[in-house]
């Protein structure tokens, strides 16, 4: 048995920060992996995602980019590609390279078994380790459908199947409206799949703001997406080579693929904790403002339930190792970033006008048509999009909101993000020289627009 100052359960995102802070900092670590180092985002999730989504987006940029043909889509050539980008499902690579800077590598299911000190087991082997670091995400959160266990996985998709699919589907329904079976459903339907997403909820996307959720459902209609809201599959059965399904509202739908993007919950229910007197929240592990379960006991990521996001499971990560080097930090959650990857990109941080007025805020809000009112949509496309929202605290004056539609979202949302986080003045905002032209002018524009 070797005791190390640290053992990082889970070599995702976040136990991978952590991991990579504390090895360069000459700390003793081992990690556990019981399936590849690089875990759900790097394999199944963000990374293969992204990079399926990037050619149907670049076509239709193409299309509305003037004096350009229309590009084909190349699906071999796009499929190798995304096998190269996640490795093949192999993280040999990882393995070697932790070990090379000194990891203690370990495989399998991971048990903590003792406290005072820590000890973990993995099968037949034990380590103790001053500080016990679980990073084990999430898994995907099936719903109670009749019919679905009956189901094998050549029908029936989670992110997991949907991610390295070799062939695209002639039709598919998506279980899930959220960031999950926006994208996919789009991925699928510009890549020429017929597609129907069925979302529980009144709007896609339904926690955000209504405004920016109108504008996916109308680009959806734009893609020929059929949309079933305020709906549920209620039962499911084999049909031939595909599924037919039954909805809420009495509507049978029939697909070649039944795809779950219906959530996630964390794993932090599988690691025998709760034996040791640790207080779990449902399968969460709670933590504190340090990322600390328990003295000496830490989570990142998903498991925690906090946000759950790849970039918050990096920052919780960074967190928990300035803490165990003596360096304390407390977790700040204010302006976290919230990205679709559709096309148009969808993004959001800080408040929606609803969660403001809840809070007791004095609430001002704007939105600029970006088409309207800027060079840089038509310089980039012939018929353009791009909308901002802001949502400011009047006493204050200061942002506590945005949201954005349109090309590059996703960069130009920080420009808020930052903002919010510290408490900019909108006075100080409004006297900003942003380059021109951008999306980023477009801040100018609405925060000239707000009554604050």
């Amino acid at each position: 048995m070797e005791h190390l100052d640290a053992i990082v359960i889970g070599m995702g995102p976040g136990g991978e920060t952590v991991t990579d802070r504390l090895l360069s900092a000459g700390r003793r670590v081992a990690v556990v992996e019981r399936e590849l180092i690089g875990g759900e985002c790097g394999y199944w999730a963000c990374i293969p995602t992204k990079v399926l989504l990037r050619p149907p987006e670049v076509r239709a940029e193409a299309v509305g980019a003037a004096g350009v043909d229309d590009p084909s889509l190349d699906w071999p050539a796009l499929r190798a590609y995304r096998d190269q980008m996640i490795r093949h499902l192999d993280d040999a690579k990882q393995v070697e390279g932790y070990r090379e800077r000194g990891a203690l590598v370990l495989r399998g299911e991971a048990r903590v078994v003792g406290r005072d000190p820590w000890r973990v087991a993995i099968g037949d082997t034990e380590h103790t380790a001053d500080h016990v670091v679980v990073a084990t995400g999430a898994g995907v959160l099936v719903p109670s459908i009749d019919g679905l266990d009956d189901l094998g996985p050549d029908v029936l998709w989670t992110n997991r199947e949907a991610t390295t699919l070799t062939e695209i589907p002639e039709s598919a329904l998506v279980v899930g409206g959220s960031a999950v079976g926006v994208e996919l459903g789009q991925f699928l339907a510009r890549m020429g799949s017929r597609v129907t997403i069925v979302q529980r909820g009144p709007r896609l996307l339904d926690r955000e703001d209504p405004r920016l959720c109108e504008l996916v459902g109308e680009q959806f209609d734009r893609d020929g997406i059929t949309v079933h809201l305020d709906s549920q599959v209620t039962s499911v059965a084999r049909q031939g080579e595909g599924v037919a399904a039954i909805l809420s509202g009495g509507e049978r739908v029939r697909a070649e693929v039944l795809v779950l993007a219906t959530g996630r919950e964390p794993r932090g229910d599988q690691l025998g904790l709760a034996e040791l007197g640790v207080e779990l929240d449902g399968k969460a592990l709670p933590v504190d403002e340090h990322c600390r379960v328990v003295p000496g006991l830490w989570a990142a990521g998903d498991v925690t339930a906090r946000a759950m996001f790849t970039h918050v499971a990096k920052y919780q990560g960074r967190v928990i190792s300035a803490n165990i080097l003596g360096n304390g930090q407390v977790a700040d959650y204010t302006a976290v970033p919230r990205v679709v990857f559709a096309y148009p990109e969808i993004a959001a941080v800080g408040l929606t006008a609803e969660q403001a007025r809840a809070q007791g805020m004095d609430v001002a809000t704007a939105e600029t048509d970006l088409t309207a009112a800027l060079a840089r949509p038509w310089t980039m496309e012939t018929d353009p999009s791009g909308t901002l929202g802001l949502v400011a605290d009047r006493e204050h004056g200061v942002l506590v909101g945005a949201w954005a539609f349109g090309p590059l979202a996703s960069e130009w949302i920080h420009t808020a993000a930052l903002a919010i986080r510290m408490g900019l003045p909108i006075g100080a905002l409004r006297d900003t020289i942003p380059q021109f032209p951008t999306f980023n002018e477009g801040y100018l524009i609405a925060l000239e627009a707000l009554d604050v």
